[in-house]
């Protein structure tokens, strides 16, 4: 469905014909009921309802669920997660209408699947079940229930005598679905399936978590973002990408993004007046996480905020420069722990490419970077030379021995622990009031950081306050970019602090994270810092020197 709103009027035409079909034949109502057994998307859309206490009259506030096009598919990823039993992991904008999906699949669950047992849990015992309010999750599935035909639900079946209290059962069939609060959460036994409501905000998750571990062996954390020191941004951050085409990981967390943009009825124009009040009652903030779905709008020191990447997203096509200049890329070497790989390419200051792929052998590694930087026409390849990024110099080296990397791609090793770039600089140019580049930054890294954060902030000014600089101190995020989303995430992921130096450091990985590959990549390719260190030793400084002043006046 893409149209908004949905054509409420000929969908209950279609469900009364579909009542008085069924009532006309027992043989129909047999047949449907056996392929709704299969097909949980197709009863959902006949027969569910939703509920909104915002709509105005003369409309009902009860209508029918009628599944937009990535609704769909989040209960084609649900019915996945069981039937694969796989654990899933939903990260969503308010008022998607996710829990109400989950909650149709629940009943959908306990109606067609004999001895199904379904958990629900949230921080609060009243967010779980208050009779009679329709925030809550038990109450969703009492109205539910209380919408479909007699003979469709189990015969005898009441409300009252079995939809009680955080419990609903299916007497003919041996289903059941409870719930739980708090810390309690995984302790009332075990499940098929258990949806963990809001899992991003509870207080004790780790003790949650070993209480569910031995109680199911599918897990559905359903939840807005609340910054990265949690369980919920850990297994997001460790899970996969869930792609209705794509055979999901075994044995990972699936993820499914269920963003403000998948709903057909909110437009630009709903986003920028709900942001536009919530900036003006300073609860900016609560609207990037709930909204925006920003990990980083929660925590202090963040190097780079959302909002400056978010200005420099087709900087470049909103300001009017193009992507000329020098082509360079950056490798970012994995490191053990399930970490990745990453590259970039930048044609002057637009991100042209970026990618990441699972930690492997550094000469495969190499061999992959050089493959793309040469198909990129890369002039220049940085690469991280620290630890197991060593291994790169030696795979290089041979492949340069035999000829298999033109004389036009250079190669030089990038240091983050190495002393800052050019020490004795001030930090603003020619401003003696301003520290030494020295005196403020621990490393390297910590510049470089910095001055990708220069980059943004110029930028947002230049896109949101019409301040004129040089599009070479600009940045730009092509729109286009595959892994965008995982770019800005990373980008705004490092958080700042100070030694006991008073020098600024630079934590990639706050409490929960995990490393920032693609951000360190990008980082490197807009500071390509030649350095005399690791992995590059005084006879390739001075050929490269003499290389570069070659036929040059007094040059031998």
């Amino acid at each position: 469905m893409s149209n908004w709103p949905p054509d409420y009027r000929k969908e209950y035409i279609k469900r009364i014909n579909l009542l008085n079909a069924c009532a006309e034949s027992r043989a129909r109502r047999d047949a449907l009921m056996l392929h709704y057994a299969h097909n949980p998307i197709d009863w959902i859309n006949d027969w569910a309802i939703t509920y909104d206490p915002r709509v105005v009259d003369p409309l009902p506030k009860t209508m029918p669920f009628m599944l937009f096009r990535r609704q769909a598919e989040f209960v084609q990823f649900l019915h996945g997660c069981v039937s694969d039993k796989e654990c899933g992991l939903v990260e969503k904008s308010r008022d998607v209408g996710a829990t109400w999906l989950c909650c149709a699949y629940s009943v959908w669950l306990w109606l067609f699947t004999p001895g199904a047992s379904v958990g629900w849990g949230s921080r609060k015992e009243i967010l779980v079940d208050r009779i009679g309010d329709t925030d809550s999750i038990f109450q969703k599935m009492r109205q539910l229930l209380d919408n479909l035909p007699a003979w469709m639900l189990p015969p005898g079946f009441s409300l009252r005598s079995h939809a009680t209290y955080m419990k609903i059962i299916n007497h003919m069939n041996g289903a059941t679905i409870m719930g739980e609060s708090g810390d309690s959460i995984g302790r009332g036994g075990r499940s098929m399936v258990y949806f963990k409501d809001e899992s991003a905000h509870y207080e004790r998750p780790e003790l949650i978590e070993a209480s569910l571990g031995d109680n199911t062996d599918v897990q559905i954390d359903i939840s807005s973002v609340n910054g990265t020191a949690n369980v919920f941004y850990r297994k997001r951050m460790a899970g996969e990408l869930w792609e209705p085409d794509k055979t999901p990981v075994k044995g990972k967390t699936r993820v499914f993004i269920l963003d403000w943009k998948d709903h057909p009825g909110k437009t630009q124009g709903w986003y920028d007046q709900r942001r536009t009040k919530a900036e003006s009652e300073g609860l900016l903030h609560i609207f990037a996480r709930e909204v925006d779905r920003d990990y980083a709008a929660s925590l202090d020191r963040i190097i780079i905020p959302a909002r400056l990447i978010k200005a420099a997203i087709d900087a470049h096509l909103k300001l009017g420069f193009g992507d000329d200049g020098k082509k360079i890329a950056a490798l970012d070497v994995a490191d053990e722990g399930g970490d990745k790989n990453a590259l970039a390419i930048r044609h002057g200051v637009v991100l042209t490419f970026a990618d990441h792929w699972g930690e492997g052998d550094t000469g495969e590694t190499a061999r992959r970077a050089v493959r793309q930087t040469q198909a990129g026409g890369c002039t220049e390849l940085y690469y991280d030379c620290i630890g197991v990024g060593a291994g790169v110099k030696g795979e290089t080296n041979r492949l340069s021995g035999e000829g298999l990397i033109p004389k036009t791609l250079k190669i030089y090793p990038w240091n983050a622990a190495s002393g800052p770039d050019q020490p004795d600089a001030r930090l603003i140019p020619d401003d003696i009031n301003t520290p030494k580049n020295g005196d403020f930054f621990q490393n390297l890294k910590a510049q470089a950081w910095w001055s990708l954060y220069i980059r943004f902030e110029k930028t947002y000014k230049a896109v949101t306050q019409g301040v004129k600089y040089d599009p070479a101190e600009l940045i730009s995020l092509p729109s286009s970019l595959p892994l965008l989303h995982d770019i800005e995430r990373e980008l705004s992921q490092a958080t700042q602090s100070q030694n006991g130096k008073g020098k600024m450091v630079v934590d990639k990985k706050p409490q929960g994270g995990r490393s920032p590959n693609l951000a360190d990549a990008i980082v490197m390719c807009f500071m390509p810092v030649r350095e005399f260190g690791p992995g590059m030793g005084l006879f390739e400084v001075y050929k490269e020197q003499y290389e570069a002043t070659k036929g040059a006046k007094g040059v031998v």
